[in-house]
This record gives C-alpha cells, structure tokens and sequence, in this order.
C-alpha cells in the first residue's frame, strides 16, 4: 500500500472520505477508482475522472479568452521563438499592427499568465531607457482546468480555517490571496505607471479567467463589476464559505498592483447560492 505522498496530484478523496478523519493510506484500483484508509474506514472513489462540467467550461473560457483570437496566437507563437522576450514594437513590426493594439495582445497573454514581462538593455543596445520586453513564461498552454489547485490540500484548507474563529479565518484567507494578487500584479506589470481602472479590471478579469474563475468585467450602474461566473474553489466553499475571502483578496492585492488601493465588496457569491460571484468596485 502506497502512501498519500506517492499518489499524484489528482487523487484527492471526497469530503465525505475526509471530513474530520485522518487519511492514512491510498491505494489505487486497475478500474480508475481509489481505496482511501481513513481512520480504519476503507472509501472508495473516482480518481482522475473527466472534468466536471464547471471545470470544463472554465478550462475553455481560459484558453480561448487569451488564444482566441489569430493574430494572438500567431504573437505568442513568435514571443516564444525568442529567449530574449520581444518589445511591443518589434511585435507591431511583425505582424503590422500599431503599437497599440500589439501591447494589447501582449498585455493579453501575460494577464492569462502565459508571458511574463520584464525591463532589459540587450547586449549592444547602447544607452537610452531599458526596453519593456515579453518572453514566455513557464505555464503550460494545454486545456486542463486551468491551474487547478490541489483538491485535497483546498480541502484541507477549508478544514483547517473551520477550526479557527471565523472572523480570523476570513482575515487570513484574504491576506493569503491578497498576497498572492500582489505577485500576480508584479507579473503583469514592470512598475511604469499604474493603469486605468478599466484597464486594470480587465486585466484582473483575464487573470483570473486564466485561474479557473471564468471572470469578465462589466458596468453595473455608477459602478463597474466583476463577474467571476466559474471558481476553482467552488466545492469547498460550497462547505466553507470563508474560502470565497482568497478570491476577494486576490482581486484586491491586483487592482492594488495595478491601480491603486481600492474596496471591493462581495456582492454576491455562488458558494452561498447565488448565480455568480460578483465584486462591485
């Protein structure tokens, strides 16, 4: 019998095999299902099935939001033949764009997390200001539910903040996330100037679409909102709700990098029923 640490990333038992139980063991089955051993109850349970419908759409909304379009493709196609990164220009130059609409296509991708952007005088380039350059990044272009986060550590997250007073759950969570917005928000942006809030919103819309929250930014009144209509976490918020606080502190720590600080209140939250997850800002 192998240990859990043996088992890849994907084996992660239900809620009803982990639920305050400790998981000794697993072992996998010749028929795609798993035997959990936890506290001396055996549960059996599907491992590595097809995407759920939720995850599905969000995997697809990921890829086509950032390679949708042609002309994208064909630019992440040429940024990733040069180790170096290319500036907007040379990508305007290209493909005959105005540089413009080639930063946008550039600003695209890296918002999706598939370029990452940086500031260089290559070898030879004399003086003059260091140039803003996009190289590929490290993440995988496939379509898969888009940078799943482990189940069974979301799970165990979720189990873990229910044993702590929920006002300071909530707080950690979204310091967590928040945190984490603020790296996303370094990726995407080499310290030149902050964007405009529409821009911003739209870029945090990609980003976390690229994340599996299936997000887009609309107006809403005298207000502008984002709509997240799929979350990777969705399971275990359903069962632990402060979970939803990484997300808002996800947008937060971006709008901050990116924008400026701002509030953004939950409007809405499909882990308490709603339709969608919407933040008013």
């Amino acid at each position: 019998m192998s240990s859990l640490a043996d088992q890849p990333a994907s084996l992660a038992p239900p809620a009803s095999a982990a639920s305050g139980a400790h998981v000794a063991a697993v072992t996998p089955l010749a028929d795609d299902t798993a035997v959990v051993l936890a506290d001396e109850a055996a549960v059996v349970f599907p491992v590595g099935g097809p995407l759920t419908d939720t995850q599905f759409s969000a995997a697809v909304a990921a890829v086509t939001s950032a390679f949708g379009d042609p002309t994208r493709r064909q630019i992440y196609l040429f940024v990733r033949e040069h180790t170096d990164g290319v500036t907007a220009s040379e990508v305007a130059d290209r493909f005959t764009l105005h540089s413009n609409v080639a930063r946008h296509h550039l600003d695209k991708l890296t918002a999706g997390g598939y370029l990452e952007v940086h500031v260089s005088r290559l070898a030879g380039g004399g003086a003059g200001r260091p140039s803003k350059r996009y190289r590929k990044s490290a993440q995988d272009t496939g379509i898969e539910s888009p940078r799943r986060g482990d189940d069974l550590l979301v799970m165990l997250l979720g189990q873990a903040l229910s044993f702590i007073p929920p006002a300071d759950a909530e707080q950690m969570a979204e310091a967590v996330g928040e945190d984490y917005g603020r790296r996303l928000a370094a990726q995407m942006s080499t310290g030149d100037g902050h964007r405009s809030f529409r821009v911003a919103l739209h870029a945090i819309a990609d980003a976390l679409t690229a994340h599996g929250f299936e997000a887009h930014a609309e107006a809403r009144g005298g207000s502008l909102a984002l709509i997240k209509d799929a979350c990777p976490f969705f399971d275990t918020a359903k069962q632990h709700p402060v979970i939803c606080a990484v997300d808002r502190g996800m947008v937060r720590g971006m709008l901050s990098g990116l924008y400026g600080e701002t509030v953004t209140p939950t409007e809405s939250s499909r882990a308490l029923g709603d339709d969608a997850c919407i933040s008013l800002v």
